[in-house]
């Protein structure tokens, strides 16, 4: 079974030569190895984490690195992830961050769940996930999770960006029905998920705080975030067959 591990980037150069370290520990992950190839796709990063990434890649070589000419956003990066594991024939792709938030030690979990087309982590099913998270960041996140249960009606960690997709299970039609570009991403690929009927299974995880580096998540990212699930729900009531595979319109 192909593996794929997808990490998007953005000033990520002191996190990532640790992450790959403790991807590659899990190879030799007894008693069952993740033998997986990894990519990095960066947005063209000024601290230079590409240059660090062309180094790992040269000196493993399942490190794969995609460079993009400047910041377009993560959910566009996770469409390229995405379109990158449909191309190369992987049947597993497990996507997730770069900053430390997203401990590897979660996916032999989330590969052992044989039954789901999709697996995410959720923040909400362990006591204190998120007690090293700023108030800030804890707020904004149970924010988000009451406004996607709310309004689109969807009981999991919506914007989880730690999942694992079977691909053969999953075609690649249901990802051109999302639209947004940034954070937005991850509930409305999810939602398509979900009105679609395919299997969602959450695995509990609790998150450190980053690594190094700042986070990505800016107000302004907030705010788009908040405002796309409110279109998001607007479309729905005015069109419910827009997320519907194989249905026009």
């Amino acid at each position: 079974m192909g593996i794929l591990i997808f990490i998007p980037t953005y000033n990520e150069r002191g996190n990532v030569a640790r992450l790959c370290q403790q991807l590659n520990a899990l190879r030799e992950h007894q008693p069952t190895p993740v033998i997986a190839d990894i990519l990095f796709v960066d947005d063209n990063s000024p601290d230079g984490t590409g240059e660090a990434l062309d180094q790992l890649a040269a000196q493993y070589p399942h490190i794969h690195v995609i460079h993009r000419a400047g910041k377009e956003g993560i959910g566009t990066a996770h469409q390229v992830g995405i379109r990158y594991a449909y191309a190369h024939g992987y049947d597993t792709l497990i996507t997730m961050d770069c900053d430390g938030t997203h401990p590897p030690e979660y996916i032999p979990e989330f590969l052992a769940e044989a039954n789901a087309s999709v697996a995410v982590g959720s923040r909400y099913l362990k006591r204190n996930s998120l007690d090293e998270w700023t108030w800030l960041r804890r707020i904004m996140t149970y924010g988000g999770h009451t406004l996607t249960r709310t309004f689109l009606n969807m009981p999991y960690d919506a914007s989880s960006a730690y999942r694992r997709y079977r691909l053969k299970q999953i075609p690649l039609q249901l990802f051109d029905l999302v639209q947004a570009r940034g954070y937005g991403f991850f509930f409305e690929s999810l939602y398509a998920l979900h009105v679609n009927h395919f299997a969602i299974h959450e695995v509990g995880i609790i998150l450190p705080a980053r690594g190094s580096g700042e986070s990505k998540m800016s107000f302004q990212e907030a705010w788009h975030g908040i405002s796309r699930i409110f279109t998001l729900w607007f479309s729905i009531t005015r069109n419910r067959k827009r997320y519907l595979l194989g249905v026009e319109g």
